[in-house]
């Protein structure tokens, strides 16, 4: 290619000066040696390699594909006899999982409600509050399934959005004092839409090893960097913060890229107890980095109006950098809130997919929500009536046969585990459901905690009691002494 444009421009040169042909002045021989004395060896090897490659694809043989040999009818049929297609449930599926013999419930979930045809005594619900058969919650809902009827049918980018979305978010930013919030329409897709929103692969995680599953979610698909510190312990968090501190300082560069986040659930779903808030605005201040926190079941039930653990314990919703909170427990509605700073919520609404890709909440749903959060506003009393509740209901299962109570005091979700386990889960799995068993057969419904299999730390085998504020004295009276004597009878 070069020696062409070298010739052409040689025979310029010479037209200017007055030659009548290149032909009188510079032969073939003559080009070529000027050609390859001006050209850098460099460029010549690179072209006599472009040349043989370009030579070896012209004269190379092209390679035809296999011809496919034909099946008979014969050999077809044979084939299809001796397929055998892959089973869709594995052989090796436990049957502990199947869904036949689930519990059914007719009515509204209570107090107490009707499972299987037979009431019963109910201490196996978030519903905290009570608010799930509340008449004026029933009437706010049943005012909206008039006015926009039963279903958004869209995601809120795609004509799902109703302005009794945008009020919900509004009332909710109100109530909790956030700048923003946006809402989901599924609870669980809350925390794990929200964590890969806020932290990407290049950030580190910092997370409670007792955190619940959908957290466990949020973390794989955020694809960022883990380290797990030992359940509610803060001096390892913070030996794991000083140890990245120490990195960075060998890194300045890198470390400007790089984010630190640190993740808790303000009230442990699989244990009942508290996250240590205090200490972990401290730690986020000393290492500045930013903490997330689930309050889905500390919403509505702690703190003197029910604003969930940053009020209990006296802190600033500035204090921490995300709230997310599931409207599905104590607000016995549908979705969950995401709730901080503008800048922060705005871009899960371009990336958080729980908000992109589901349809967006139903009206009656969100209705219901907010009539839930008007009733919280001005009966503030419930709140300390359920924790009252969960107080007197520990107090009447001290003593109990075999078992052993974990979580705090004052929070509505009991677990029982067993003191001297078997080592074998399995084993422990069975005992507890055979108490559960029991207790049903006297009329009250308590439920095992249940674990996927993939848990990243899975916890104790547990019975989980949740309390709610609706219960009287005698209800709990009589709760507490049926499982007592259930437990006395398996585990004597």
């Amino acid at each position: 290619l070069t020696f062409p444009v070298l010739l052409g421009d040689l025979y310029l040169k010479y037209q200017m000066a007055g030659s009548s042909s290149p032909q009188e002045i510079l032969t073939v021989t003559e080009a070529f040696n000027v050609y390859f004395l001006q050209v850098p060896t460099y460029h010549l090897i690179v072209e006599v390699l472009l040349v043989v490659y370009i030579l070896r694809l012209l004269l190379s043989k092209s390679h035809d594909r296999p011809k496919e040999e034909k099946l008979t009818k014969e050999e077809e049929d044979e084939m299809i006899a001796e397929w055998q297609p892959e089973p869709i449930v594995p052989s090796g599926y436990a049957k502990d999982c199947s869904v036949d013999d689930s519990p059914v419930v007719t009515g509204v979930v209570g107090t107490h409600i009707t499972v299987n045809n037979k009431e019963r005594l109910n201490f196996g619900t978030f519903n905290f509050l009570g608010f799930a058969g509340n008449q004026s919650i029933k009437e706010a809902a049943m005012k909206s399934v008039r006015k926009y009827g039963v279903g958004a049918c869209g995601p809120r980018g795609f004509y799902g959005t109703i302005d009794i979305h945008l009020d919900l978010e509004k009332k909710f930013a109100e109530f909790l004092n956030y700048e923003e919030v946006i809402l989901y329409s599924f609870g669980y897709a809350t925390i794990a839409s929200a964590i890969p929103a806020y932290s990407t692969r290049t950030d580190t995680i910092f997370c409670d090893q007792g955190v619940c599953f959908a957290i466990q979610r949020g973390i794989i698909a955020s694809r960022s960097k883990v380290k797990y510190f030992r359940h509610n312990d803060m001096e390892h968090l913070e030996s794991l913060l000083e140890e990245r501190k120490q990195q960075e300082k060998k890194n300045p560069a890198k470390a400007k890229k790089t984010r630190k986040v640190i993740v808790v659930e303000a009230v442990y779903l699989n244990y009942g107890d508290l996250a240590p808030l205090p200490k972990l605005v401290e730690l986020r201040d000393k290492y500045s980095t930013p903490v997330i926190i689930d309050e889905s079941f500390s919403f509505g039930v702690l703190g003197g109006t029910g604003r969930g653990a940053l009020e209990h314990f006296g802190l600033s919703p500035s204090d921490v950098d995300l709230n997310c909170v599931s409207v599905e427990n104590a607000v016995a509605s549908v979705g969950g809130v995401s709730c901080g700073k503008s800048h922060i919520v705005d871009r899960q609404r371009l990336s958080g997919q729980g908000y992109c890709f589901s349809a967006s909440v139903p009206p009656l749903q969100a209705a219901a929500a907010i009539e839930a959060l008007s009733i919280m506003d001005r009966s503030p009393e419930i709140f300390n009536q359920l924790r009252n509740n969960a107080r007197r209901m520990r107090e009447l299962l001290k003593g109990i046969t075999g078992l052993m109570m974990s979580g705090e005091v004052f929070v509505p979700i009991i677990h029982l585990q067993l003191i001297n386990s078997t080592g074998c889960r399995q084993q422990d799995e069975d005992t507890l459901q055979q108490i559960i068993d029991k207790c049903f057969e006297d009329e009250v419904v308590i439920v095992r905690s249940k674990y996927l299999e993939d848990e990243h730390f899975m916890p104790p085998a547990s019975i989980r009691i949740t309390v709610m504020h609706e219960h009287c004295d005698d209800d709990l009276v009589r709760g507490a002494d049926v499982i007592k004597k259930a437990a006395a009878e398996v585990l004597k």
